[in-house]
């Protein structure tokens, strides 16, 4: 199949929230919840991925004539991109009823696996998401990346000690979800975390940790000082809190602050290989991903998610050949123009 005959495919068992959009930029959903929207006023998504479009690229064809190489280390495993799947939850409630989150883990898992790369899957209130994904992970060497929602500390463990028997790559943890309702309808301590109590969380896992949902300089140095090996920054698409800025807008910020004392990851409105190669050039190592690549396997299951990572891939060793990058060291801030 074809991308575009799988982004139609993915219209008949879509929605009826998401559209399956050409381009994912946040406007035909809007504030739409349940469904892939945000919280009120309902336009960060949009924002994540306008601010993307506003950086230009520059070109420097002058270069010697290479394949480009986009294989990317992390956490001491060489992967074939720097290209991630984001974690998604309740994918039945707010995508379609075709998958519900068990069903779409086994696939985005295996199949991210099977590309080289990694996928991170979503938590929720039922304990049984995370076991599936842990077993297809198994399935896979322990290939994934379970992200655990900031519960109290006693399911928090619970869960760790899951991933910890296993054998599983990393672990991370969406605190940018602290403000979902059925977090707050919890005690104790469910939510927010302080560093204290991140570090104990880090410290009890056994595999490398990953903090999702930094958005400042302060909240990457904490992330440090809680000993994450590293942080998504990530505004969960506004759809816990409305009024944010882009991660596009916060990322060289952050990247300043932390580069190079753990691994960076952006995640928001990234939907092309050219914002790959922006993402990196700001200062992010990679990237993850996580609406286009739920329709696409809505639409053509494995093989959909396999075109969407092609065209990914494509576009982003097209622009690094046109902009004099043969390896993603190469893609320095230099490489991207920002009107003043």
């Amino acid at each position: 199949m074809t991308y575009n005959e799988i982004l139609a495919a993915a219209k008949d068992c879509v929605g009826p929230y998401c559209k399956a959009c050409p381009v994912c930029n946040g406007r035909a959903c809007g504030n739409t919840m349940p469904g892939p929207g945000c919280k009120a006023p309902g336009n960060v998504a949009a924002r994540n991925y306008d601010k993307w479009q506003e950086i230009c690229v520059n070109m420097d064809t002058l270069c010697p004539n290479t394949e480009p190489d986009i294989s990317f280390t992390m956490f001491g495993h060489k992967f074939s991109a720097p290209i991630f799947a984001a974690p998604l939850g309740a994918v039945d409630m707010h995508y379609g009823p075709k998958y519900k989150d068990q069903g779409y883990n086994a696939i985005l898992v295996k199949a991210a696996a099977e590309y080289g790369v990694a996928a991170l899957t979503g938590d929720g209130v039922d304990p049984e998401i995370m076991k599936s994904a842990v077993q297809d992970m198994i399935q896979v060497g322990g290939m994934g990346i379970p992200t655990i929602k900031p519960w109290n500390k006693e399911a928090v463990f619970a869960k760790l000690d899951i991933l910890n028997a296993n054998g599983i790559f990393a672990a991370a943890m969406d605190v940018d979800g602290a403000g979902l309702p059925f977090l707050k309808a919890m005690n104790p301590n469910a939510g927010s975390k302080s560093v204290a109590e991140m570090r104990e969380i880090v410290d009890y896992a056994k595999m490398p940790f990953i903090i999702k949902g930094i958005m400042t300089p302060a909240g990457a140095l904490k992330a440090v000082e809680a000993g994450a090996a590293g942080i998504v920054v990530s505004n969960h698409g506004g759809r816990v809190q409305g009024g944010v800025p882009s991660t596009a807008e916060v990322l060289p910020s952050i990247a300043q602050a932390v580069k190079g004392k753990l691994t960076i990851l952006v995640d928001g409105g990234i939907r092309s290989g050219v914002d790959v190669f922006r993402a990196l050039a700001l200062g992010a190592d990679g990237v993850l991903i996580g609406r286009p690549l739920l329709t696409m396997i809505y639409g053509g299951g494995a093989e959909g998610y396999r075109v969407y990572m092609d065209k990914i891939v494509g576009e982003l060793k097209s622009t690094m050949t046109m902009c004099g990058a043969a390896s993603l060291a190469d893609i320095t801030r230099d490489k991207v123009w920002l009107e003043k």
